[in-house]
């Protein structure tokens, strides 16, 4: 996989802490990433860092993050095409031959990956000069470098022969298609399936993998348990998928979110020094940990198109890191839907953890649920959020996230030890319902309206709910209290049923 990278983007904190994915890149069973770092030279208005800097500085720096840097420079386009050719040639054996060499069963040292540092002008091939002022190579090409072309002839005149100087007539054929030097270089027939457009990881058409034990009753518990709900379902989590097609990312938090049995099925990924004091890193680990919530996001957004599954967990107060990211992939969603040649893929599955109610020690710091109100304001179609009150529900629920299809899926479950109201498949039940009335609970009867109908949603809301509805029995025994509403999955609301259950 290639990635072309920007100056500018290179500036930003989720890019520098990219770097450091090679060395959770395992050359056995992984694929490779070949980053192209494109040096410009501006951003939108002021010269770029790693540009102005010496390049033996950016050399040792590149190094340093493990990468062994190639160098294309020039301003010539023929001579730069020739070099960059060049260039691909070079890296791609570097890589054919780091992999050959590790799954030849011999070399398991870090590979240091190889990379390509591309340096050409700003606005290259654009126009060099526009009303006396220099354009390519500056910071004036990065946007409109020419503009009222509809009123300036000299403009439009510059426009033309720019576009002119790519030489379209020897492009295309005088009705519009691709000449036949053009097409001369599609690959046909049997070398049909490499073209980059057909390739199943570019079209989403690898269908993503059903999860091998998706649907057993793993980890269930008996109603009326107490138990801690997040590790009872990692410990299913962990014994039932398999873990080659279930990663889980996660910003260094996989223990103290009680998910750690799910080492009894894989490690934690890494191929930089161990020591013996480590524990759980492998190779070969499907859980991916790097206290940096963007790159969790990224691998796994990457992840999910290759036809694959997984799951990322946070603190539910710092998976805020990650806003924008989720933004635009919600978008993704939403305009791929409309091309039929683009098969759905595994939803994005968020995991929120130390959620607001329970910050004993850590206090107000680690206290935000606006999480959950940002990815409510965004369409229904494309997003879900769940609240489930307890294990077996959150088991039901890890089902049915990991086998949806393009959604954004947020489940909120706490990890401290809790109430487990529910048999399995009356969890089931609750969450087809999307909402539910515990008549045990409550001390209403068939003869008479509920005078008070205590809801909630959520595991600790719904143990606070079931204390009051206690008390009330206990000293108002005259007043009639309807069972807790469980609010779960948003399709309910949309058929009424909170109306319903409200006692409207």
């Amino acid at each position: 996989m290639a990635c072309v990278i920007g100056d500018g983007e290179a500036e930003t904190g989720p890019l520098a802490a990219s770097w450091h994915s090679n060395k959770f890149l395992d050359p056995v069973h992984d694929g490779a990433v070949l980053p192209i770092l494109h040096l410009n030279g501006y951003k939108i208005a002021n010269p770029t860092v790693l540009a102005r800097i010496p390049e033996s500085e950016l050399d040792e720096l590149l190094r340093g993050y493990g990468h062994d840097p190639v160098y294309v420079t020039g301003d010539q386009p023929a001579a730069v095409h020739r070099a960059m050719a060049a260039a691909m040639d070079t890296v791609l054996d570097r890589i054919h031959a780091a992999q050959q060499r590790a799954r030849g069963g011999g070399e398991r040292e870090r590979v240091r990956w190889p990379m390509i540092v591309l340096r050409t002008p700003k606005g290259w091939t654009g126009p060099a000069v526009v009303d006396g002022l220099p354009v390519e190579g500056t910071w004036r090409a990065h946007q409109v470098p020419l503009d009222g072309t509809r009123e300036n002839p000299e403009h439009l005149a510059m426009l033309e022969a720019w576009l002119r100087s790519y030489r379209p007539e020897e492009l295309f054929d005088a009705a519009g298609p691709p000449g036949r030097r053009v097409l001369a270089v599609v690959p046909r027939a049997a070398a049909a399936g490499r073209r980059n457009a057909l390739l199943a990881a570019a079209s989403c058409d690898r269908r993503p993998r059903p999860l091998r034990g998706a649907g057993r009753q793993a980890g269930q518990l008996h109603a009326r348990t107490h138990q801690g709900p997040r590790r009872v379902a990692g410990a299913g989590d962990g014994r039932h998928r398999h873990p080659a097609r279930l990663p889980h990312g996660r910003p260094d938090e996989t223990a103290s979110n009680r998910l750690q049995a799910v080492y009894a099925a894989t490690g934690k990924a890494w191929q930089a020094l161990t020591l013996p004091v480590d524990e759980h890193l492998a190779h070969d680990g499907r859980v991916m940990e790097i206290l940096s919530e963007h790159t969790c996001q990224g691998w796994l957004e990457g992840y999910l198109l290759t036809g694959r599954h997984g799951l990322f967990s946070c603190y539910e107060a710092f998976v805020h890191i990650v806003d924008s990211m989720v933004n635009q992939h919600i978008k993704w969603l939403r305009t791929t839907r409309g091309l039929s040649w683009r098969a759905p893929i595994a939803s994005l599955n968020y995991l929120l953890t130390s959620h607001v109610w329970r910050q004993d020690h850590n206090g107000f710091s680690h206290q935000d649920p606006g999480f959950v109100d940002h990815v409510l304001n965004k369409s229904p179609e494309a997003v879900r959020v769940y609240f489930p009150p307890d294990t077996n529900t959150l088991l039901s629920t890890a089902d049915h996230v990991l086998r949806s299809r393009d959604y954004v899926n947020v489940v909120v479950a706490g990890k401290q030890p809790c109430f487990d109201w529910l048999s399995l498949d009356q969890a089931r039940a609750h969450c087809a319902r999307g909402a539910g009335i515990w008549e045990w609970a409550g001390s209403e009867s068939p003869e008479r309206e509920p005078d008070v109908v205590l809801a909630c949603a959520g595991d600790v809301p719904t143990q606070e709910v079931m204390a009051a509805s206690s008390l009330i029995r206990r000293h108002l025994p005259g007043l009639s209290v309807g069972g807790q509403c469980g609010g779960h999955r948003p399709a309910a609301a949309r058929r009424g049923a909170s109306a319903r259950h409200a006692g409207a």
